[in-house]
């Protein structure tokens, strides 16, 4: 069997708006859809952190969400619906974000939704494990955990007290862990960036290829109009603003 092809990966270094960042997702998603026909499309994986931002899952009605969406906008972040599943979650600064756009079908057989996830988790783990000794804990919960009650999200360095403004993924015994507060020790989201990448690759076994937007076409086109637009937005809260 041929090998796989690379996985293209890039680094926002500035947070972005959450919807334009959807929609970076679809018009790269369109990118594929068209390039497949000729077999000439890529894997991407983007990696960045969002502006402070809460999200909702499909299944949640606006009767639900309304006066939390009040709330949760008045304290300074935005607000989204999301097409995932589950509840209510944070993102934001401090917290490192993956979004793979991949063409599950490439091995033979094609990865299952429940693999590919189980993938997902172990790399998150043996990242963990490997560049900070962290080890995680069984759960019956999707995610890592540090222990019985410690979720630690997406890598997890994120600024806890946004959290701390809802239940999130509906986890009302959960809590969210980061790598500094299991460590005491400061760490930067740009210092975990090459090891996710190495460990993405090595768990699913795969060449990570630097993206160079400059050279990448449309696609790079694309990459670059959100990086302005996430400079233009200018700065962010640092916390939730009373109220």
């Amino acid at each position: 069997m041929a090998p796989l092809p690379p996985v293209f990966y890039h680094y926002f270094c500035t947070p972005l708006p959450y919807t334009r960042t959807l929609l970076l997702q679809e018009k790269i998603h369109q990118l594929q859809l068209a390039a497949r026909r000729s077999s000439s499309h890529h894997d991407i994986l983007l990696l960045l952190e969002h502006r402070p931002v809460y999200t909702s899952g499909r299944r949640q009605t606006e009767q639900e969400l309304h006066a939390e969406r009040a709330r949760l906008t008045s304290i300074g972040a935005e607000f989204a619906v999301a097409a995932r599943g589950g509840q209510l979650t944070y993102h934001g600064p401090g917290q490192l974000v993956g979004y793979p756009l991949l063409d599950l079908a490439r091995t033979s057989p094609p990865i299952g939704i429940r693999d590919y996830i189980c993938i997902m988790q172990k790399m998150i783990q043996s990242y963990l494990l490997r560049t900070h000794g962290i080890t995680h804990v069984p759960s019956d919960h999707t995610g890592v955990f540090l222990d019985a009650v410690t979720k630690i999200a997406s890598i997890g360095v994120q600024p806890l007290e946004w959290f701390g403004q809802v239940v999130a993924c509906g986890l009302a015994d959960v809590k969210a862990g980061c790598i500094t507060e299991a460590k005491g020790k400061n760490v930067r989201v740009e210092d975990v960036v090459p090891g996710i990448v190495d460990a993405f690759g090595t768990l699913y076994g795969r060449d990570m290829v630097k993206l160079y937007p400059q050279n990448a076409g449309e696609l790079g086109e694309a990459i670059l109009a959100l990086e302005e637009d996430a400079l233009a937005a200018g700065e962010w809260l640092r916390a939730p603003s009373p109220n």
